[in-house]
């Protein structure tokens, strides 16, 4: 248990010069040393050309400035990265452009996309609306968005099951994480839904549904274990609001990740738990991983 698994792709991180990105790059950094692999750096800052929008009066000196501060940013990261992991090998890019594009790009060669909760610049308001769902839905690697302010690596992972294929990949990334930090997972699997259950709970056998629920997440944790031998697996089935179950194990449980699943539609209907996900990147104690079904947690 614990055993690194060297991987060819890089960690990717968004920098932009905030205190949360910086938070990125410690995780960042920390979990390239566990994949034995790079950390690479990458800020980008769009520039408006003037026969798009006209002559903002800017001038070079503006855009060189920028430029230097955008440098520095990623010149701190890089410190911040080295002595949160001493030894990883660590690159730093500068890119014209916006964010989310340029992640999005990079993470066609990744094995994994961080980024803060919260930002500067082109980062701002990044869990707000829909640039999060957009770089997450996207990506063509999994995507952890760190957030909380517990540095422990002693907690568990959480995963939430939803009884379908799109948890897959989400069990994968999960079941990986779990092994390579030598800690429990924890797979929820949340059945009920508020408006039915209000309309049908004279009619419905909840103890029957409840046994049905426990043997449709045995199915789907059936063979990680085989792969995975030294995990060891804690299931929880509730009756409860996936979102809410998920931040409350989470917090009960003093996690260290939490972990959901994409259909990766580029919409917010698109992530294994519907808007609950949305709702776990927003409230949750601890970083969120979001994996679509395709790509491989490691990125091999």
């Amino acid at each position: 248990m614990g055993t690194a698994r060297e991987s060819s792709l890089p960690v990717v991180v968004g920098v932009d010069g905030s205190s949360s990105a910086l938070d990125a790059v410690r995780w960042a950094a920390r979990e390239a040393a566990r994949r034995r692999t790079a950390v690479q750096l990458i800020s980008a800052f769009g520039w408006f050309d003037a026969k798009h929008v006209g002559d903002l009066g800017l001038g070079g000196g503006y855009r060189a400035a920028m430029v230097r501060s955008t440098r520095d940013a990623v010149s701190a990261a890089a410190e911040a990265a080295a002595e949160a992991a001493p030894g990883v090998v660590i690159t730093e890019h500068v890119l014209d452009g916006f964010p989310v594009p340029r992640l999005v790009e990079a993470s066609r060669h990744a094995g994994l996309v961080v980024i803060g909760d919260r930002g500067l610049g082109g980062f701002t308001s990044l869990l707000v609306g829909s640039v999060a769902i957009g770089l997450t839905t996207r990506a063509e690697c999994p995507v952890v968005v760190v957030r909380g302010d517990r540095s422990s690596d002693a907690g568990p992972v959480v995963v939430g099951v939803d009884g379908s294929q799109i948890s897959e990949g989400a069990l994968a990334f999960a079941f990986e994480a779990a092994d390579t930090r030598s800690v429990p997972l924890i797979a929820v699997h949340a059945w009920t839904d508020s408006v039915i259950e209000a309309a049908m709970v004279p009619l419905v056998d909840w103890d029957a549904v409840e046994t049905d629920e426990r043997s449709l997440l045995a199915e789907r944790l059936a063979g990680w274990g085989e792969k995975y031998p030294d995990v060891v697996v804690r299931r929880v089935v509730v009756r409860d609001r996936p979102a809410h179950a998920l931040i409350e194990q989470a917090i009960g449980t003093a996690a260290q990740l939490v972990v959901v699943g994409s259909h990766g539609r580029g919409s917010a209907a698109g992530l294994v738990l519907g808007s609950a996900g949305h709702a776990v990147l927003h409230h949750s104690p601890c970083p969120v991983a979001v994996v679509r079904l395709n790509p491989s947690p490691l990125g091999l």
